[in-house]
């Protein structure tokens, strides 16, 4: 990889963090609220629960997106973690902050479908 790809992963990585880092600052979405109204604490609770995913998924895309600053600066950034292979540019053109190849990763989230799966269900798709 160039250092001029290099330098605009970095830039974007950049502007992803100060983004994401924004975000998860804002957590009034989360405060438990109580209401005389028994629908309309149902609704917050929804509302709240809707807030903790997005934030759940944003600090972890938070944290990817450090680490591949870090692969950057150290120079293994667009080598995928798990194979050593080269990440196709099209993927780190999508997913800049993506630590895997999408082999890899397809891999990766076939194994956690399966993890989540109840075990009579596994036990059938193993027969």
């Amino acid at each position: 990889m160039t250092q001029n790809e290099l330098d605009r992963f970095k830039g974007i990585l950049t502007a992803k963090i100060a983004e994401l880092e924004c975000f998860t600052r804002h957590r009034a979405g989360i405060t438990v609220e109580r209401s005389a109204d028994q629908l309309d604490e149902i609704q917050q609770a929804s509302e709240r629960a809707l807030a903790i995913c997005n934030l759940n998924r944003e600090s972890s895309q938070l944290r990817n997106a450090r680490a591949a600053l870090r692969r950057i600066e150290e120079g293994s950034f667009g080598i995928c973690q798990e194979c050593d292979e080269d990440i196709h540019p099209r993927r780190l053109a999508a997913v800049p902050w993506t630590p895997f190849c999408i082999v890899c990763q397809e891999a990766m989230d076939g194994k956690l479908d399966e993890m989540e799966m109840p075990a009579h269900d596994r036990l059938d798709r193993a027969a």
